[in-house]
């Protein structure tokens, strides 16, 4: 099931020409991104090309447009800098509806419809959305069956979190949640094991990360929040000897799901 935001703009966004783009519409852009939204047949309200571009993404792009049928339309590049904020929109920017988040059950059901155990990647209080957007990318790399986020002081599924999950968010469920320790409260009674990243952890190497089980991250800056810890089954860490004893929350994300992946992916 795919994951997908459910993002309300107060202010919707109006081209040079005072022409109103729905407030129900969301933003996607980027040519991976729209790439990725057109093969999976996700529901898009418009597509806007810059004029004049061109080239083999773009070429896809409109193949795939014209096959389902989908609205297009050429403007000018100044009208898709203003509907994306100036991001890096590569030529190409999509309208699609606001996305709903998934459920815990969705996720539970994703894991056992693959016949392994659930897998899950709980964020406590990240901010940043290049940083969440990554971590979508690397969870769906490894396989993780849902992503737990909290709905206050966390950054949300934005545009730009899809953008830098190149496409990504269409694939991992994201399951936004009230209160994060009721939750894990929640899981441990389903069977999952709760490990919280901590400096003062066990050694990833010698970590038993086989079975059902839920990371951790904390935020960038404050780490993961002490009722969070206090609910753990324990915690783990990443060895390191460099002088900077502290890595990016995507880059530890990272290393971490792979550790507990390289139990699950088949041998090549």
């Amino acid at each position: 099931m795919s994951a997908k935001p459910n993002r309300k703009n107060n202010d919707p966004k109006k081209s040079k020409n005072n022409e109103e783009i729905s407030q129900d519409s969301e933003f996607q852009y980027g040519k991976h991104v729209i790439i990725n939204l057109l093969e999976s047949k996700s529901q898009i309200n418009k597509l806007f090309l810059q004029k004049g571009i061109s080239g083999p993404s773009i070429t896809d792009i409109l193949n795939l447009v014209k096959q389902q049928g989908i609205v297009f339309q050429e403007v000018p590049k100044s009208k898709l800098d203003d509907m994306t904020d100036n991001a890096n929109h590569q030529g190409v920017v999509a309208t699609v509806p606001p996305f709903e988040y998934s459920t815990l059950n969705d996720a539970f059901d994703l894991a056992d419809s693959q016949g392994v155990p659930p897998f899950f990647l709980i964020l406590d209080g990240i901010e940043d959305p290049h940083n969440l957007g990554s971590i979508i990318r690397t969870a769906d790399a490894v396989g993780v069956h849902g992503i737990i986020i909290p709905k206050r002081r966390a950054v949300g599924l934005t545009g730009v979190v899809a953008k830098t999950s190149t496409g990504a968010i269409e694939h991992v469920p994201v399951i936004r949640v009230t209160n994060l320790s009721q939750t894990i409260t929640e899981l441990k009674e389903r069977g999952i094991w709760i490990f919280a990243t901590a400096m003062e952890g066990e050694d990833m190497r010698t970590w038993n990360s086989e079975g059902a089980i839920a990371l951790v991250i904390g935020n960038e800056g404050q780490g993961v929040s002490q009722n969070i810890l206090k609910n753990a089954d324990g915690t783990v860490t990443i060895p390191m000897i460099g002088h900077v004893q502290s890595l990016n929350a995507s880059v530890a994300t990272a290393i971490l799901a792979y550790e507990v992946a390289r139990h699950r992916i088949p041998k090549m």
